[in-house]
């Protein structure tokens, strides 16, 4: 029940044509349950005067009730539909602005190819189940009742057979219910696979298409969809049963018929006249034949909507699981709303990306950087570079200890104040379908263009823009993929700019410019922006060894902390990363790429 409220929440503005929709399949239905019993009447009718006036004026009236019937038939379908449509709108529009909100940790929680497949997958299916339960659920079971009420109503007698034929007709579709239903719960799971093989496979298609993996990469996702198709395949075939056993109860309801109405005679006895008593006869037996055909009709329609709404029950689940989570991370009641500085500290930090993990991604962390200055962060694969910075912007929690930034604990601060103050340019950079100038904007929406021209200035993203034909109006595809990666990681740092941070983290982000452009760019935020905060990690010592400190990590610890010269003298991870690096001449001189130094 906590599933099905969480779920009308999102009904909203459809509430009306929702209920709209059960009313005019009601008066629908309504009228082909009365349409045959007013054939038992237009036939008596006209067995008595059968002038052509008469038949023409209960032909008139039969039609204007079938006619009325389809228009009350179309209208429920009309708002069935509209009904059904917005539910699935207001649904997919709640989980996008509630994923919005979530914390990196709620993310890795659900998997991005899981979300995908709750708003397309799931939601198209309790979308079909919601249209089903607002006319066909409502339809059936008054079908039902309707059609076995005006059965009796014709000859009790043999409306029993009825009553005989939908218990074992009930029974056989409620045990293939039972069979189908795991079946299309685990098939679900399923589905969050293959659509993980898609996205993997889109993602990394160049690396693919390189190392000539194009096969292995489609029988991996031939594996996927086959569990997939298999499991579908299963349920589709337990479900067949339900046409023979349908067809089986109303031949054997039709034979019975035949048999039984001849045999107990008319409702009010047998005419006097054979001729009028057989007319009569083949009316009664013509709607009873319409009556079971709607009865057992309505029942098997009625197991579809079960197995139907036993697909969308899974679904609703998965959906209401991402409606109900609650983003890891919030602002305080009494938030702060400023930031004094770019002032960073951390005391006794440990973190781990799962509190259940045994391992912890950062252990012991004690760090004290002033604003204004430069921080060059170097280590090993998996040494944690990334893991501390996140801590800063409050991407992440600490799992114990504390992250101070302008002498205040992070999480006093609200988070979009913190964030802007932040600007953090990730190892994936990742530029949207637009412009160049949209594409900026999202670092200042109200950003003029010279102050766009600034940022790429410092970022030495200016020249090459003015190179397009369209300059700053080029239109940048999805995924940034057709700009280099030099020039996607310029246009990043740029936007990144154009918040005027007071603590500017580039995540390994000048890893795809040249040692010159690098050399430029650093250049340039020592003389444009010598108040803001720098936190630079890199692989290539030349990217570092210029900053005021050099934090050296390993293994999710910090190794050593110190300038170029002192880590060059003391550290043995900083020394072997640099003379990796770097070559020495027959002089004995050290050349930095290529340069002496």
């Amino acid at each position: 029940m906590n599933v099905v409220k969480k779920l009308m929440k999102s009904i909203r503005q459809f509430k009306g044509v929702s209920i709209l929709s059960p009313v005019f399949v009601t008066v629908e239905v309504a009228l082909e349950c009365i349409i045959p019993l007013y054939m038992i009447e237009m036939i008596e009718k006209i067995k008595a005067d059968n002038s052509i006036k008469n038949i023409l004026l209960y032909g008139a009236i039969l039609l204007v009730l079938s006619g009325v019937s389809l228009i009350f038939g179309v209208l429920a379908g009309k708002f069935a539909a509209t009904a059904s449509t917005g539910f699935a709108k207001n649904l997919r529009q709640d989980m996008y602005y509630r994923i919005q909100g979530f914390a990196f940790s709620n993310i890795d929680k659900f998997s991005a190819p899981s979300l995908v497949t709750r708003m397309t997958t799931d939601v198209s299916n309790v979308q079909l189940a919601y249209m089903m339960i607002v006319r066909v659920a409502v339809r059936s079971p008054i079908m039902l009742v309707f059609s076995l009420i005006m059965a009796f109503v014709i000859n009790y007698k043999v409306a029993f057979i009825f009553l005989a034929i939908i218990p074992i007709l009930g029974i056989g579709l409620f045990v293939l219910f039972r069979f189908v239903d795991p079946i299309f719960t685990r098939v679900f799971k399923k589905y969050d696979a293959m659509n993980e093989s898609i996205q993997e496979n889109i993602k990394g298609i160049r690396v693919v298409k390189s190392y000539v993996r194009g096969d292995y990469e489609e029988n991996k996702f031939q594996k996927t969809s086959n569990d997939v198709r298999y499991d579908f395949l299963k349920g589709e075939k337990i479900i067949a049963f339900a046409n023979p056993l349908m067809q089986f109860s109303i031949w054997s309801s039709i034979t019975l018929i035949c048999f039984l109405v001849p045999m107990f005679g008319l409702k009010n006895g047998v005419s006097a006249n054979p001729d009028e008593a057989s007319a009569t006869i083949s009316a009664e037996i013509s709607s009873l034949i319409v009556y079971a055909t709607q009865i057992l009709s309505s029942l098997m329609m009625l197991s579809m909507v079960m197995i139907m709404i036993s697909m969308a029950n899974t679904s609703s689940k998965r959906i209401v699981e991402v409606l109900s989570e609650e983003s890891d991370l919030h602002s305080p009641e009494n938030a702060i709303y400023e930031v004094k500085n770019g002032d960073v500290r951390f005391e006794d930090v440990d973190f781990k990306y799962d509190i259940k993990a045994d391992r912890r991604a950062l252990k012991g962390v004690n760090l004290d950087i002033k604003s204004g200055e430069t921080v060059g962060i170097i280590g090993g694969t998996g040494s944690s570079k990334t893991s501390l910075v996140n801590l800063i912007p409050r991407l992440y929690d600490a799992t114990s200890g504390h992250v101070y930034v302008g002498g205040l604990n992070v999480k006093d601060y609200d988070l979009e104040t913190l964030r802007n103050q932040v600007a953090v340019v990730l190892q994936k950079n990742v530029l949207f379908s637009g412009t160049i100038k949209e594409n900026l904007r999202w670092g200042n929406p109200d950003a003029s263009d010279e102050e766009l021209e600034r940022v790429c200035k410092l970022a030495q993203a200016h020249d090459f823009i003015m190179g397009f034909p369209d300059k700053y109006d080029t239109y940048i595809e999805q995924g940034g993929t057709n700009v280099s990666g030099g020039q996607k990681q310029r246009l990043c740092i740029a936007r990144a700019l154009l918040k005027k941070p007071k603590i500017l983290i580039l995540d390994d982000s000048t890893s795809a410019v040249d040692t010159k452009t690098d050399a430029l760019i650093r250049k340039a935020f020592a003389e444009e922006i010598p108040n803001t905060t720098k936190f630079i990690i890199a692989q290539r010592v030349a990217s570092v060894q210029d900053a005021d400190k050099i934090i050296v990590m390993d293994g999710g610890s910090i190794a050593d902390m110190g300038t170029h010269e002192e880590l060059l003298s003391r550290n043995a991870i900083y020394q072997e990363v640099y003379y990796s690096q770097n070559k020495t001449n027959n002089d004995g001189e050290v050349k930095i790429n290529g340069s002496k130094n």
